[in-house]
């Protein structure tokens, strides 16, 4: 099983574009998705990032933690905006039509729907690009080609550790847990929930001083090869620009030069169906 969060090793169209392509296009995405709240464009997005996740290979199940983790917290987020602002999407529609009432001052209008069915297209549209950005970049590869569109090499090569360090602390900790579990530490469901809390600390506190362990070792081994020393430095793992990256970077401009033309058609960063 592939650590979670980590680089996936596949043969596919998305794999062969450089790092830097990956990172362009999920800005330029990301930008297009935040411009606008037009509902037809951000569904047009969520379809184009499934394709995507598609073309890529990638299984859902190598995924599905993450999601169901994103999702919960997208669950939280849109009742809390219902919470806070119920109405929301009354002031930016300019309109109510009140389904039901709920008690008090809480009413279920299709205006607020309509916005929040909006916040959540976001997310979905956005979630599938930074899966992909992350589990089809490898991390040298990636600091070669930020370093080849003019990052400096040391914030190029940080990013790259970053990328690393995820699976790494993944595996310490379940090496962690597995020796801790040994010693007859319980963190099963057979133990209650505040206690598993409890038990999580035996797990975490050697976690972090592994951790600060392996940062020491890493910029001792860095300051001794001189990391730094010379303005340039040449990559092992490096990936020219071919046609497809000049393509899908094409592509993604066309995307988000349509978001910003539809906030002009709707006057408004929102599609209004109440007129």
């Amino acid at each position: 099983m592939s650590e979670m969060l980590s680089y996936v090793k596949k043969d596919s169209f998305i794999h062969k574009l450089s790092g830097a392509t990956k990172l362009i296009c999920f800005l330029l995405f990301s930008l297009a998705v935040m411009i606008t709240y037009d509902t037809r464009v951000l569904i047009s997005m969520f379809f184009i990032g499934i394709f995507s996740f598609k073309l890529s290979k990638i299984e859902f199940k190598e995924v599905s933690l993450v999601v169901y983790f994103i999702l919960f917290f997208l669950l939280l987020n849109t009742i809390f905006i219902f919470i806070f602002s119920p109405y929301e999407g009354v002031k930016i529609y300019n309109s109510e039509t009140v389904l039901f009432e709920i008690f008090g001052p809480y009413k279920v209008t299709k205006e607020q729907l309509f916005y929040q069915f909006n916040v959540i297209l976001k997310y979905f549209a956005t979630i599938p690009l930074a899966l992909l950005f992350i589990l089809t970049t490898e991390p040298s590869e990636f600091a070669s080609s930020l370093n080849k569109i003019g990052v400096s090499y040391k914030a190029s090569y940080s990013v790259s550790i970053a990328l690393r360090y995820i699976p790494d602390i993944q595996r310490d900790y379940k090496d962690i847990s597995f020796a801790q579990q040994a010693r007859g530490i319980d963190m099963s469901k057979n133990e209650k929930l505040s206690k598993r809390i409890k038990n999580a600390s035996s797990i975490l506190t050697p976690l972090i001083f592994s951790s600060l362990e392996r940062i020491d070792k890493i910029s001792l081994a860095m300051e001794l090869r001189a990391f730094g020393k010379d303005k340039k430095r040449t990559w092992y793992n490096q990936k020219d620009f071919s046609k497809n990256d000049y393509l899908s970077i094409f592509l993604f401009i066309i995307l988000l030069v349509v978001s910003i033309v539809m906030v002009f058609v709707n006057n408004s960063r929102f599609y209004n169906p109440f007129i």
